[in-house]
Formats: C-alpha cells, structure tokens, sequence
C-alpha cells in the first residue's frame, strides 16, 4: 500500500511539472510553462513579476499587452504608468519622443494620412528609435499595400548599418557590449528589445485591417495598409525626471492632463515632444545626456528558452543582485 501511494504521489509531481513549475529560493522565482512547438502557433511564456513580493507566475502570450500600462497601440492609444488611457495624435512623418532617461531614450515615428475634409491626420506608430549608452538602434514596420501574414515586416538597423535577424522562434541577436538583445517571439513580425537594466520593448507589427477602417472611417488608401507597431514597455529603472510621451507618467509627481470621463481623452504636447529625427534627442523636454549605469535597479529578469530536456515552452527568471 505504501509503495502504492509513493507511485501516485511521484505520478501527479511529474503530471504537475508538466504543466506548470515554479520555484523560489534565496531571493530567486523560476517557471516555465507548456507550448507547442508548432511554429505558427501562438507562444507562450511563464511570466514572473519580479516587482511583486509573492513573485506568482503566470503564463501569458508572448508579445505585446494593448490594456496594460506601458503599452502604445492603434492610433495611438496609451496606457500611461498610472493606468490611465490616453490618445497622442502626433503627425504623420514626425518622430517624437516616447521615453527620455538620462541614460536611455525611445523615439517613434508616425505614420499616417489625413482624409480630405478632416482637421488632422490619422496616424499609427511605424517605427521605434533607441539611444542607449553609444549605441544607435531602430526597428521598423515595412511599408506595404497588401497584409501578408507570411512575410516578415520587421527592418531592423544598428548604428547605421542594416540588421538581419534569423526568422526563428527564440532567434536571438546581441550588440557588442551584450546591452542589447533583440529576440524573435515568433518566427515572424513580433520581437522583445531588451536595454539592459533599464527596460523590455515587446513589439508586433500589425495592419489596419478591413474592420478597423470600416468602424473608424479611416479611408484607408488601396497603396497602404499602414502597417504599424504594437508596442508595450517593461521599466526596469527609471529616473524620478524621466521625460516623454509614455516615460513622464512614471514620474513619482505626474499628473495626467487626460480629462476623465471622456471617451477619447486626448493629450496635446507635439512641439514639447517632437524630434528633428527618429534617432535625435533634441525636443524640448529631452533629458537623454548619453551617460550610461546612472541608476540601478536590485532586480532583472529575462526570457528563458525551457524547450530543451522534458520541458517544453519559455520562462522569466528572477535575481536579486
């Protein structure tokens, strides 16, 4: 009979590692979850909060989260660091800044049109601009007439020069220094920019489909289905003065202008945010000064590859320095 329950307990240990497995010691939270190795299919990863005491894991879809703060999609829509939701309409062909940091900067450009008859363009995010210690990087939705799903949308460039990534599930590219890594989520049009101690871009390029045109009015042009960036940041360190479209609602002392009960709440401030280029730190509230290890945050996590072995899927790791 002992032996009995000993085979039933080892059953259900190995059952429930298959399926989810978390531990923690010493400071430390590790998961991993289950994916199919399917490569059109949607992954998924275990995800540790490494901010909250308790550290619970969950698994959650890779990529982008359009309703959680830190997030800029559609047209464009934010959710700021104190969860409030906010529209920043910007100009087509314009870049402005996202996130200034002392030590690290986002930029945007936006891409757009303005149907005749209408007081100001449309626009979407198209391409993503980093300053980060001496280095120069970019992402970029490709512009196209016709959605293919089959096809990589993403350009990527690295201080001046173009950039190939493998399109592999988990392909991963570092810089030079290792401060910068750049991994695939899947095979195609969907990454996660890392900025070493400082933050994690998730990015997804997307189309503005049929629906979205017909329930908008967008009149979108047969030339362009303006293909643009979901994108969602993860801060790992921020400075109290940290500046930006997104980055200045995670100031300790903001507060929102985004007036409350409105359906499409609007915030203005083009002229303070923009720059003269996708990959410039010159708008009026621009606090980037290049200077690197500024500020350090006591933890860092990053995406595991747990397909190897038994297991199979992707987890976060958490350390305390």
């Amino acid at each position: 009979m002992e032996v009995l329950k000993t085979s039933l307990l080892m059953i259900i240990f190995v059952v429930a590692l298959c399926f989810l497995h978390v531990k923690a010691w010493h400071g430390q939270a590790y998961c991993e979850c289950p994916t199919t190795m399917n490569p059109n299919a949607q992954n998924k990863i275990c995800w540790v909060d490494c901010f909250k005491p308790l550290r619970m894991a969950e698994c959650r879809e890779l990529g982008p989260n359009c309703y959680r703060p830190g997030s800029a999609c559609h047209d464009p829509r934010f959710i700021g660091g104190d969860g409030i939701v906010f529209y920043f309409h910007g100009k087509s062909n314009e870049h402005f800044s996202l996130v200034s940091d002392p030590d690290f900067q986002i930029n945007a450009r936006f891409t757009g049109h303005r149907p005749t008859g209408r007081s100001r363009d449309f626009t979407w995010i198209q391409a993503l601009g980093f300053l980060f210690n001496s280095h120069i990087f970019s992402l970029e939705a490709t512009k196209v007439a016709t959605w293919d799903s089959g096809v990589d949308h993403l350009r990527f460039s690295f201080n001046g020069q173009d950039l190939v990534i493998p399109e592999e599930i988990l392909s991963t590219w570092y810089s030079p220094e290792k401060d910068i890594k750049i991994e695939r989520a899947t095979k195609m049009n969907s990454v996660t920019v890392t900025l070493k101690d400082k933050a994690e871009i998730m990015v997804n390029v997307v189309p503005v489909t049929k629906e979205d045109d017909r329930i908008h009015s967008y009149k979108v042009p047969s030339d362009n289905c303006f293909a643009h960036l979901e994108v969602q940041v993860r801060f790992f360190s921020l400075s109290p003065k940290v500046d930006g479209i997104l980055g200045r609602t995670y100031r300790p002392d903001f507060k929102n202008p985004a007036k409350p009960g409105v359906a499409m709440p609007v915030v203005g401030g083009e002229d303070n945010f923009r720059t003269s280029s996708l990959l410039s730190h010159d708008c009026k509230t621009c606090i980037f000064t290049g200077l690197s290890d500024s500020f350090k945050w006591e933890t860092e996590h990053t995406l595991l590859d747990c397909t190897r072995g038994a297991s199979s899927g992707y987890g976060i790791i958490c350390r305390r320095k």
